[in-house]
């Protein structure tokens, strides 16, 4: 049993278990459509791989009859604009906040306790407020990823600032640092690597937001485009929509954890 607790996977083998998984769950998918469509050759519940092949083809490939846009490349494009404005917004302020909530007591007794609260509110019951009060555009769904996801970010920071040795802050200010350089030159670059690994945590909380919001208020949109075909049980539509988004979210998160890995190398050193 010793043995297996310290075993290390080597990278070539790590890939392929990790691909294991992946597999299996395409297998039994192929045998369970294989087995409905057998049944019924109309069933829509678990299309096969052609018929989502024909789906991709006549959404991503295909000029649209009415607009003459492609559409899927359309859905990706608006989703995408809305998700990554909403998140480096988010990742801003929390950068903001967490910095100096975390690194100054003043700050942090008059504004955590409303973070601590905001962080509290779910930010689906409010979307109908940020449809009233910005309109059912661009910025209410902006809006609803920010309120999500920015006050745990800005929670996260504050507890890595405060978790930084108390003897660096005076090691510094021996030195002759005041505030603000200490701020600077020694809070800040050990934070933006945990606001990197943060907002990692936080996609998936962000899609969530935005796919609720197209589905309520958008006319494109990765999220938009799922519920509609919904009406019609496409779901030759549906899953490659899914599997999309999926693989759009797991690029973003190896893309921030590659630039976490290049800029700060001394962080995956401790």
């Amino acid at each position: 049993m010793r043995k297996i607790i310290n075993y290390q996977p080597q990278p070539m083998t790590r890939v392929l278990m990790g691909a294991l998984p992946l597999i299996a769950v395409i297998f039994f998918y192929l045998v369970a459509s294989d087995a409905r469509l057998a049944a019924n050759s109309y069933d829509k519940l678990l299309p096969g791989f052609d018929a989502m092949w024909a789906a991709i083809d006549r959404m991503a490939f295909t000029p649209s009859p009415r607009t003459g846009e492609y559409l899927f490349w359309t859905d990706s494009a608006a989703s995408l604009l809305r998700l990554l404005v909403g998140v480096g917004l988010s990742a801003f302020l929390a950068l903001v906040f967490g910095l100096f909530c975390g690194a100054l007591p003043v700050v942090r007794s008059v504004l955590s306790p409303l973070i601590t609260l905001i962080a509290l509110i779910p930010p689906l019951a409010i979307l109908p407020v940020l449809f009233i009060t910005f309109g059912l555009g661009e910025v209410s769904k902006v809006v609803l990823i920010v309120i999500g996801i920015t006050p745990f970010i800005v929670r996260d920071l504050q507890l890595q600032v405060q978790a930084i040795p108390h003897e660096q802050m005076v090691k510094a200010q021996t030195l002759g640092g005041h505030s603000a350089q200490i701020l600077w030159r020694v809070v800040l670059p050990q934070l933006l690597p945990r606001l990197i690994d943060a907002v990692r945590l936080s996609l998936c909380s962000a899609w969530l937001f935005l796919i609720a919001a197209e589905a309520i208020a958008a006319t494109e949109g990765l999220g938009y485009r799922i519920f509609l075909m919904r009406r019609y049980m496409a779901m030759d539509v549906i899953l490659p929509y899914v599997a999309w988004i999926t693989l759009l979210a797991f690029t973003l998160d190896l893309l921030l954890r590659v630039i976490n890995r290049r800029c700060f190398p001394w962080y995956y050193a401790k």
